[in-house]
């Protein structure tokens, strides 16, 4: 154990020791996203609504992040993660505003009022709903037991979350807010044409070019450690190039799991590895396509209404073996399931007839998963919370 484990470990036993006794404030307010990870999420679009309605200078708002470098809007204090000042804020703060669990050393004092946005629809199996939780800990279930009796919200995009939130989770102890995503209001923002067109200047994106997302998730059984996984491109990005690159260019994002880089050696020009960009959420602004797998991407970009496809190219696997899913991908997706680059192509090259042969199963998937997001979302959240 070096110094700074050393330091943390003895940091820890002071904050269990004192969280009860250092009294609370209900004028703090702490947000977090991605366990500290970065300024994005469902925290991000609380907060800033919270600035258009004046209320950070209402609350001290306090943003924990490993890296306070990132720029944060508005009249807040960003803490560094695992710091003496992370911990007495967590003793002091009256609102906890988070998209991921906690620690299991964090303690909820009851006059805290804890806010747990979440960070996605569910399609894979989560939680109590798992029969096995491949690269976690033991005591996975246990822990998630004693944590979701702390969230005092639970914010759900949909009816069908809200429902597979109550199963999975266990959730009866606290409110369900069944209001939309906060994260997906910029996708009804009037100005989000804008918006992209200063996100592709600014990412180096020719302008000239449409986009393809390609964002998968990460495989259960595949990692190097807790939190940190593998994962081979499947797609044959020299392919692609050399049979949609005039019109195309395509945009990598991976999720924060995967620990693996992306090798896009001499497609530079078509391949933009963006999985270190923050927010996944202005990424779709700039994306006429989305290729997605397991990841619950999918439900979100659907509020776009732009063509999607799924390169899953493991889904027998993915599906009996490792997680297993809430709904029937072949049946209910407003997309094709492809299973190689050459397929992948393919379904691009004929666009207007794939769209065509999905556009009733994609208004359907629509209303079932997307029909409460309007643009809202971080209103309504901060008008049951904080008013």
């Amino acid at each position: 154990m070096n110094i700074k484990q050393l330091i943390k470990k003895y940091t820890i036993k002071i904050y269990k020791k004192l969280t009860h006794i250092i009294p609370t404030s209900k004028k703090i307010i702490i947000f977090q996203s991605s366990n500290g990870r970065n300024y994005t999420g469902n925290p991000r679009y609380i907060y800033e609504e919270m600035i258009r309605q004046g209320l950070d200078k209402k609350y001290k708002c306090i943003w924990f992040l490993f890296d306070t470098s990132i720029e944060v809007p508005g009249n807040c204090k960003k803490i560094r993660n695992n710091y003496f000042p992370y911990f007495w804020y967590l003793m002091r703060a009256g609102f906890w505003v988070f998209d991921s669990r906690q620690p299991k050393y964090c303690r909820k004092k009851k006059n805290v009022t804890y806010i747990q946005t979440w960070h996605g629809t569910p399609l894979k199996r989560l939680a109590f709903d798992q029969e096995e939780v491949t690269a976690a800990s033991p005591t996975y279930k246990s822990q998630f037991y004693r944590q979701k009796q702390e969230w005092d919200y639970l914010i759900a995009a949909n009816k069908f979350s809200s429902d597979i939130f109550k199963s999975c989770f266990m959730y009866t102890n606290g409110t369900m807010l069944e209001i939309g995503y906060p994260r997906n209001d910029l996708l009804y923002a009037p100005n989000k044409d804008q918006i992209a067109l200063d996100l592709k200047k600014k990412l180096h994106i020719p302008l000239d070019k449409k986009t393809i997302l390609y964002a998968p998730t990460w495989r259960d059984d595949e990692y190097y450690g807790k939190g940190q996984y593998k994962f081979k491109l499947k797609l044959d990005l020299e392919m692609m190039k050399e049979e949609l690159g005039d019109e195309y260019v395509i945009l990598l994002r991976t999720h924060h799991y995967i620990a693996d880089a992306l090798d896009v050696t001499g497609v530079e020009d078509f391949a933009y590895n963006l999985s270190k960009y923050d927010d996944i959420t202005e990424i779709y602004l700039i994306s006429d396509i989305c290729i997605t797998d397991y990841s619950s991407v999918f439900f979100d970009y659907a509020n776009l209404k732009r063509p999607m496809l799924f390169y899953t190219y493991d889904i027998d696997k993915y599906r009996d073996v490792l997680r297993g899913f809430y709904i029937d991908m072949e049946k209910e997706l407003p997309g094709p399931l492809v299973y190689s680059t050459k397929e992948v192509i393919d379904q691009i090259k004929h666009l207007d007839e794939m769209n065509q042969k999905y556009a009733q199963r994609y208004e359907v998937f629509y209303d079932k998963f997307c029909s409460i997001d309007d643009g809202n979302a971080s209103q309504r959240a901060v008008e049951a919370v904080f008013k």
